[in-house]
């Protein structure tokens, strides 16, 4: 079986995970993409076409069999073609002791002073092996199978970005990523499944997330306790500690606290995160909750509930924010009050600029008030833009002197049976109810970036609408929340 330049993708994207290359190789079932994940796919395709459409005259061989390819690549690289498009290159590779066939295909082979350039497009910002290991890994193979083909690397590596800058990768002769394919064919030969510890950021985008979960939920795995990170999951099974009341029954704080677990090069004891670790463990082995301290929730008749909804960094390095959503429940319920961005240059700005009206308006009727978010993304773009676009009337400045984030007040105050303090989960866990059958960031990220591609007035209104509706049960949501933390008692 091959092992191909997508496998380097398939185990390190959404997340690295060998478990995900162990079931794709065995073809099991995954989730739909996401409208977000197909959205992704077009405009990788869209940057790659846009790059193309610069490079002048060039051989085309993306509709092209295998076979056909690979002969055309060699007999265009003899004849010293200027641009190849959808290149394609195999050569035999020893991997642990066999024959093994690698397969790469690069998006362009571009001559330069009479060498070739192999050079791949891609949508991400950050091009570095932190972030994106896969890309460097990919342009390594793609090197060494033109080596193994022609004889002599290519005089440069180079990835064009979503920026519109190339960045240029060291080639190491294919080390690091045959080092990795065989870690690869491994995983795909091994007869047993391997371990793999889930996590509810690790899984969020898989096409096996739920089959993972409900897995991890029906074992009851150490890795679904908060406080427990994927190395410290790791360790404990291979200590044979798989299950919640096996932790409980063979660790103590101080046994756990000494617990060496992976971290980088090196191994780091668990130390303070024991005591904290071991009561989430409880409180999961139970099914149930447990008050620590009564939630720091200030009195007030109103509160403002306060949520954005943005793209992320890959997608847009400006972090646009294209919905500030407010509204006031309380003694006095106020309306909802979007601020949505325009769809033209100054689109962003606009928005900006009727969200900080809103927020006066609010201040206006009712007064300084807690400004209610969920983690720390609306006070991180409160100070973007503020610097980005200026603070009139000091209006951001004092959204921000009322903010309170209900993420750490409740993480300090109650220990909760779940695997992750998102929103999401907690609303269910508090009863909260949404009415759209589709909703989260990243859909509304997809169905944003439909509503401002459309020519159709009528279609833009009605994804608009839905986004609307989204971010309005947002609020909903963290008002209950709210209110469920307030009715706490001692």
């Amino acid at each position: 079986m091959a092992l191909m330049a997508t496998d380097l993708i398939s185990y390190y994207r959404p997340s690295e995970c060998s478990l995900r290359t162990y079931l794709r190789n065995r073809r099991e079932k995954e989730e739909p993409r996401s409208a977000f994940e197909e959205l992704l796919i077009v405009l990788g395709r869209r940057h790659e076409k846009a790059h193309l459409s610069t490079l002048g005259d060039y051989l085309d061989l993306s509709s092209l069999t295998p076979e056909v390819r690979m002969a055309r690549t060699k007999e265009a690289v003899a004849q010293h073609v200027p641009a190849i498009y959808h290149a394609y290159l195999t050569a035999t590779a020893q991997v642990d002791g066999k024959d093994v066939e690698v397969v790469g295909e690069p998006d362009f082979l571009l001559l330069r002073n009479g060498e070739y350039v192999i050079r791949d497009t891609k949508i991400a910002l950050r091009i570095t092996e932190k972030d994106h290991p896969e890309i460097l890994l990919q342009l390594q193979l793609y090197a060494w199978l033109f080596q193994q083909n022609f004889g002599k690397p290519p005089c440069a590596l180079e990835v064009y970005s979503g920026r519109g800058v190339l960045v240029e990768v060291p080639y190491d002769q294919g080390v690091g990523v045959m080092e990795l394919l065989a870690i690869i064919d491994t995983v795909k030969n091994d007869p047993s499944e391997p371990y793999s510890a889930v996590g509810w950021t690790k899984c969020g985008d898989c096409g096996f997330r739920c089959r993972c979960l409900e897995r991890a939920k029906a074992d009851k795995d150490v890795a679904l306790v908060i406080g427990v990170d994927q190395s410290l999951a790791v360790a404990l099974h291979d200590l044979g500690v798989t299950t919640w009341s096996a932790l409980l029954q063979n660790f103590d704080v101080q046994k756990l606290s000494e617990l060496k677990r992976p971290y980088g090069k090196n191994f780091r004891k668990v130390g303070a995160a024991a005591p904290s670790i071991l009561r989430m463990t409880d409180v999961m082995e139970r099914n149930c909750e447990v008050l620590l301290t009564l939630p720091a929730i200030p009195d007030s008749s109103h509160y403002c509930m306060f949520d954005l909804e943005g793209m992320p960094p890959h997608m847009d390095e400006l972090e646009k924010v294209y919905l500030w959503g407010l509204q006031v429940f309380g003694q006095n319920p106020g309306v909802y009050l979007p601020a949505t961005a325009g769809f033209g240059a100054d689109g962003e700005k606009d928005g900006w600029e009727q969200f900080l009206s809103n927020a006066a308006a609010v201040f206006a009727q009712y007064g300084n008030m807690p400004m209610v978010h969920w983690a720390p993304y609306e006070r991180i773009k409160l100070e973007i833009f503020a610097n980005r676009y200026g603070d009139r009337d000091g209006i951001a400045q004092r959204v921000k002197g009322n903010l309170l984030d209900l993420l750490p007040i409740t993480q300090q105050a109650i220990a909760l049976p779940v695997s992750s303090y998102s929103l999401k989960v907690i609303e269910k866990y508090v009863g909260y109810k949404r009415t759209l059958e589709e909703y989260g960031g990243d859909w509304a990220m997809a169905k944003y970036i439909e509503a401002t591609e459309t020519e159709d007035g009528r279609l833009c209104a009605s994804v608009m609408e839905k986004i609307l509706a989204y971010n309005r049960e947002d609020l909903e949501a963290t008002w209950a929340v709210l209110q469920w933390l307030k009715a706490k008692k001692p």
